[in-house]
């Protein structure tokens, strides 16, 4: 592989952390439609390390600036809390 076409470390981090969005989407679904009580637990189980694991590559990220989350703004966090207030 030539050098110019090698991932550096934040692509490789990006596609970890897209690849840990993607896997936990795949086993909610599964947790979902999971018939079975003892199997819908082990994947519960699975389905929370992942998003431990997801936390743990976007915090990496975060503290070296190359993923930035934008602030939620207050007028839209009054929003959501009145909107869910009256459910």
């Amino acid at each position: 592989m030539l050098k110019d076409q090698c991932m550096n470390d934040k692509e490789y981090m990006q596609d970890c952390l897209d690849s840990q969005k993607r896997i936990t989407s795949t086993y909610n679904t599964f947790t979902n439609e999971c018939e079975h009580q003892n199997l819908r637990n082990d994947f519960i189980n699975i389905l929370k390390e992942e998003h431990n694991i997801q936390n743990e590559i976007f915090n990496q990220m975060t503290q070296r600036g190359w993923y930035q989350a934008p602030a939620a703004e207050q007028t839209k966090i009054d929003a959501a809390k009145q909107k869910f207030s009256n459910m």
